[in-house]
């Protein structure tokens, strides 16, 4: 077939390629959080009426980003351990548990979400759930 994509090569050389393509998405991912990194840095400076020099811009970017890297394993265990595959809010909010002011933030947060999430929707999922227990329990 045309279609088919016929690979070669031994299994150590595609794990390298994938590595490296892993590696230079890691890079790009890095940078962009940099760059947005220091743009806020430099607005919350400005706004302030202050100056912030490189090296204090560079440390508060990898400082965030190490902090970001921490945050997204976090998240991933909590998801596995309640053998989901993704992650909710409930899992954002147990990270912050450590940290009283940023746990009420976040919990108020989600409350907010919920609060603007339309009721239909969610009478919806629970009715056709419902119903999906009627049809099977009529066809006992």
């Amino acid at each position: 077939m045309a279609t088919d994509r016929v690979v070669c090569g031994s299994s150590s050389e595609i794990g390298r390629e994938q590595l490296q393509e892993h590696d230079s998405e890691a890079k790009i991912l890095r940078d962009r959080f940099g760059l947005s990194a220091i743009s806020i840095a430099e607005s919350e400076a400005s706004k302030s009426g202050m100056e912030i020099s490189k090296v204090v811009v560079s440390c508060i970017t990898d400082s965030a980003f190490k902090f970001t890297e921490g945050l997204a394993k976090d998240l991933q265990l909590f998801a596995q351990h309640a053998n989901r595959k993704c992650v909710n809010m409930e899992d954002v909010i147990l990270s912050a548990h450590r940290n009283e002011h940023m746990s009420r933030y976040l919990r108020t947060f989600s409350n907010d979400l919920k609060a603007k999430d339309p009721p239909s929707k969610r009478k919806r999922k629970k009715e056709a759930k419902n119903n999906d227990k009627i049809t099977v329990s009529a066809h006992v």
